[in-house]
């Protein structure tokens, strides 16, 4: 049972990204789309904010999807938490570690959400992908491949 653990964190963590991604890169749920990504990224005095706005959407977007199928996990984990510690020193970090519950004007959103979001990542790095994930089988064939092998050499040495 302990491969389910992960799985469910990994499609929760997947969906959870891919929506973000979806905002940034299509302007769905409320997001502002790659233009307003761009125009906040400008705000921020990022450098090259067009490129970085495709970037980081496709990335969270991308990286959700990636996710949910648990392929690459360890890397794709790795990326997001690469995102999220840029977004916590560029945006949150200066506004606490609350986020704004009551939505108050002008009062920003501190780094608690992404600080989980890197934790959840973390156990997916150090536990993998969990069940029902591309990674799972393609380890779990890696396995069985090895012990047919040595199955092989044992009778070969006999």
């Amino acid at each position: 049972m302990k491969e389910w653990g992960p799985t469910f964190l990994r499609l929760a963590m997947g969906g959870v990204f891919i929506a973000h991604g979806a905002q940034k890169l299509f302007g769905v749920w409320g997001g502002g789309g790659l233009s307003g990504t761009t125009a906040y990224f400008t705000s921020l005095g990022l450098p090259s904010p067009s490129l970085l706005a495709i970037l980081v959407s496709s990335v969270e977007a991308g990286g959700g999807a990636l996710l949910v199928v648990g392929y690459q996990t360890i890397w794709v984990a790795l990326a997001l938490i690469v995102n999220m510690g840029v977004a916590i020193w560029k945006v949150h970090y200066t506004h606490g570690f609350f986020l704004n519950w009551t939505n108050a004007p002008g009062v920003g959103h501190g780094y608690e959400y992404n600080l989980v979001l890197i934790a959840g990542l973390l156990c997916l790095i150090f536990t993998g992908a969990g069940a029902l994930s591309i990674d799972y089988a393609r380890q779990r064939a890696a396995e069985e491949e090895a012990a047919g092998r040595a199955r092989l050499r044992a009778k070969v040495n006999q």
